[in-house]
């Protein structure tokens, strides 16, 4: 293979690749590695990858045992971080590289991407399924609640104040159950998007400038965006309620205290979503929502956006269901990635086409 060939090959691996030497200390990054690690590969190359990388693995005995053994070694489920960001969930493939002794490819698989791309079939069945429950919910229980407050407001005027305060306690309550049902048939009434040419950037502005002055006000929001990102096809209106929530539920984390929320956006070209059809769409255009909380529970962490899960108190556990399904209708794939301290969103979402660009 030619020098131009192997240095095309090397630019389209689609996985992140790093080089190491025998003093294990960085040679070259691909592409893909450099937008995994946000560093170039001017910047690390001749740095120990210790250094500047997190891996929770024993690879200084990995790559002695490639390099002695001259085979390849694989490590599934190690959390790889940068210090920049919260970890992801791994899995590497050690391996010496042909004709030049002591050095090391590594590629590092996010397993981030699998279990979204695993979790989008599911995320649509329990949203379904969720629906129907909504339905049901909403016809069995509201009339039935209604004639229970009518009752106990005609039982109250014969009564004296003792127990006029059971009254007040029954009507108060089921009022209280109506507002939480009158949030599952939101949930359950959700209308097909409008699919048009969205400025993710416009969405985001008017989220950030509703949240600041409602449920945010104890927030501080900072924006990071890529003000080159073209427009994506979706509704705004739907959009702009799945921004909201996520904003809500980082202002929620921080239980009234001051903290931070950033908003960023990026360009990735190297997600794509491959149909039922066997055909494939790419979802570049990249929205982060991080805040600086507590973080999820770890023990809600793999069910964060099934319907009826919360980690709040009181809370309905179908805000994030609602953004899953909104998300999903619109082809696109939400991740969560959450350690104390940060918790990010990530939501992927596929570029207008140019007929839906031309008005």
């Amino acid at each position: 293979m030619s020098l131009p060939e192997a240095a095309t090959l090397w630019a389209s691996l689609p996985v992140p690749a790093i080089l190491i030497d025998d003093s294990d200390r960085a040679v070259e990054l691909n592409p893909a590695a450099e937008a995994f690690l946000n560093v170039s590969a001017k910047a690390l190359k001749g740095q120990p990858l210790f250094d500047r990388l997190a891996i929770d693995a024993p690879l200084e005995e990995v790559f002695a045992r490639v390099r002695a053994n001259h085979s390849s070694l694989f490590i599934n489920d190690v959390d790889v971080g940068t210090g920049d960001r919260a970890p992801v969930i791994c899995n590497l493939q050690a391996a010496p590289l042909a004709e030049q002794p002591g050095t090391v490819i590594l590629m590092i698989s996010p397993r981030e991407l699998a279990d979204r791309l695993g979790r989008g079939p599911g995320m649509k069945t329990a949203a379904r399924s969720a629906i129907g429950m909504a339905e049901m919910l909403a016809h069995e229980i509201k009339n039935p609640l209604a004639g229970i407050t009518g009752a106990a407001q005609l039982l109250s005027m014969n009564l004296g104040p003792e127990d006029i305060e059971l009254t007040e306690l029954i009507v108060e309550e089921s009022r209280r159950i109506v507002k939480l049902l009158e949030q599952v048939e939101q949930f359950g009434n959700l209308r097909p998007p409008e699919v048009k040419p969205v400025n993710i950037h416009d969405v985001l502005d008017r989220a950030r400038r509703s949240a600041l002055v409602g449920f945010a006000s104890h927030m501080t929001i900072i924006e990071d965006y890529d003000p080159s990102l073209p427009s994506t096809s979706g509704d705004a209106d739907q959009l702009l309620q799945v921004v909201l929530n996520l904003l809500k539920n980082a202002a929620e984390a921080a239980k009234g205290a001051a903290g931070t929320i950033r908003l960023r956006t990026y360009y990735d070209h190297g997600l794509r979503l491959r149909r039922a059809d066997g055909g494939g769409v790419s979802l570049p255009l990249q929205i982060e929502i991080s805040d600086d909380g507590p973080g999820i529970p770890p023990d809600l962490a793999g069910d964060i956006f099934d319907p009826f899960v919360s980690g709040r108190e009181n809370g309905t556990g179908l805000g994030l269901a609602l953004v899953s399904k909104i998300v999903a209708d619109h082809g696109g794939w939400i991740t969560a990635e959450s350690v104390p301290g940060r918790t990010t969103f990530r939501l992927s979402l596929p570029v207008a086409s140019k007929s839906e660009e031309t008005p």
